[in-house]
């Protein structure tokens, strides 16, 4: 019973140790339990006592009194350029000014126009400026923001990191202090699995900063012949004919672009056919010199035949 009572007392002694962040009770507890007879299974159970009592200890701190919020800003931008070249270049440079990055990049160039999309990064700091110059750049059409507190994901995550810290440097001193082979291995064991925890931990919390500290601007960019939802000034009867002269020659020209690009894709297509019309012709051509060369048959005379004499 007073041995039973000692690993009690040893084990409040390092969850006292633990929690106030005091490292000589814990020391000493480490220091007094030199597993002289007394069972690893009390050691053990105190680490995971203690952790347990961490956790709890960390998730109850609100995010705001430990650092402050941590927000995930991000958006999705529609634009359209009558001006492709000079508008992704223009892009490109704002982001360099906002000191962000591009995450991916495309530009397509199927059928008359272009268009690009773009996955941007940017300093948290930056975000909105960028957004506004950005929609200065080009004509915007369309943006949507989202906004993602993950402020107790990440404390929460950051106080379970602590605690597989803690329980590694635990683990490490009573490793230390293993005379027994079966404690030895099964210490190996539970360090092994804790280094891994505190990996995993340890990459998501890299995750969020990387995501709280860069924001992420996903920008469509279209190239037009007009810009869309463009209001135009009142006009006289005049200029809305010209207006409509003028819009009807442009349908026209861009219906020929359209169909001569069509042509220019097809072209091969439009070669195969030729050729096979060709070769049709030349064969009923002759078809039709060996018909006509072919000598026509002579018609005989038609005789009557004789009628019969009467009696």
């Amino acid at each position: 019973m007073r041995k039973k009572a000692i690993v009690t007392a040893l084990a409040v002694l390092l969850l006292v140790g633990l929690l106030t962040g005091c490292g000589g009770a814990d020391k000493a507890a480490s220091q007094n339990n030199s597993y002289g007879g007394y069972p690893m299974a009390a050691d053990m159970a105190s680490v995971e006592t203690s952790e347990e009592m961490a956790l709890s200890s960390a998730g109850s701190v609100p995010p705001a009194a430990q650092e402050g919020a941590k927000i995930i800003y991000s958006a999705d931008m529609d634009l359209e350029t009558t001006q492709f070249d000079s508008a992704t270049q223009a892009l490109a440079a704002l982001t360099e000014e906002a000191g962000g990055y591009y995450a991916s990049s495309s530009v397509s160039n199927r059928g008359t126009y272009r268009s690009a999309n773009y996955t941007i990064r940017v300093p948290a700091e930056n975000y909105r400026d960028f957004l506004d110059r950005a929609g200065a750049l080009c004509h915007l059409l369309d943006l949507y923001e989202y906004t993602d507190d993950v402020s107790e994901s990440y404390y929460d995550t950051a106080g379970r990191l602590e605690t597989q810290r803690t329980k590694l440097d635990r683990l490490q001193e009573l490793l230390g202090q293993a005379e027994d082979m079966e404690d030895i291995i099964a210490l190996e064991s539970a360090i092994s699995e804790t280094e891994e925890q505190i990996d995993r931990l340890s990459g998501e919390l890299r995750r969020y900063d990387a995501l709280v500290e860069y924001s992420t601007v996903t920008v469509c960019l279209r190239e037009v012949y007009r810009l869309s939802n463009v209001e135009e000034p009142a006009q006289g009867f005049g200029s809305r004919l010209i207006a409509a002269l003028r819009s009807g020659l442009d349908g026209f020209v861009s219906g020929v672009e359209k169909l001569l690009i069509a042509l220019a894709y097809g072209w091969l297509w439009l070669v195969a056919a030729a050729v096979i019309a060709a070769v049709v012709i030349l064969l009923c051509r002759r078809s039709r010199k060996r018909r006509a060369a072919r000598p026509k048959p002579v018609p005989t005379a038609y005789t009557a035949p004789e009628e019969k004499s009467k009696d």
